[in-house]
């Protein structure tokens, strides 16, 4: 399997954000997201990635984008998620904001998640950020939709430096698979220094 990684900024990023929203839907509608999206919410959501600082890294298989990485700056993102971090000692100026990791079944356990890291920190400290951070969906460890072969990703990502900081998560509402309306969810922040 031949999978290229591209880093967009600018116009690039831009032109990816279709098939951002497309594999967002597709992706997050597995465990432990349960994700009913639409190309409306997409819209809305996506559009954070309008800041300068923003970056989309895109694992391509030819010309197609099979997976993608975001990121941007924390102070321009989303201020629920910003509101989450008024209490840290470290300024929102500060923090670079991973957000979403999606990528095609078929592409997964070949290194790109890695690859997706790697460029998101690279990128965040070309902007000058001291600290990288990112969210993780908690749903409760009986949830009748639960995979019995689905196993968090914690060790992955304390592998590559990253811890929960307790106390600290964010709501955030999307509508899941089977409900009629949006509900909020909890989000673990983790962080790390850059």
């Amino acid at each position: 399997m031949s999978v290229a990684v591209r880093v967009l900024t600018g116009d690039a990023l831009a032109e990816a954000l279709p098939d951002v929203a497309r594999l967002r839907i597709d992706v997050f509608r597995d465990w432990p997201y349960l994700y009913d999206g639409d190309a409306d919410y997409e819209r809305d959501y996506l559009r954070a990635y309008q800041s300068p600082g923003a970056v989309v890294v895109a694992a391509m298989d030819g010309d197609r984008i099979v997976g993608a990485a975001t990121g941007a700056p924390m102070s321009d993102h989303a201020a629920d998620f910003g509101a989450a971090l008024a209490d840290r000692p470290e300024p929102l100026s500060d923090i670079f904001y991973c957000a979403e990791s999606v990528l095609l079944r078929a592409y997964r356990g070949h290194g790109l998640g890695h690859a997706f890291f790697d460029a998101r920190e690279d990128h965040a400290r070309a902007l000058g950020a001291r600290w990288s951070a990112f969210c993780s969906v908690i749903r409760p460890a009986d949830h009748p939709m639960r995979p019995a072969e689905y196993w968090p990703l914690d060790a992955f990502w304390r592998k590559r430096g990253y811890a929960p900081l307790p106390g600290v998560v964010a709501q955030f509402a999307w509508k899941d698979l089977g409900q009629a309306t949006e509900t909020e969810k909890t989000l673990q922040f983790w962080m790390k220094p850059l």
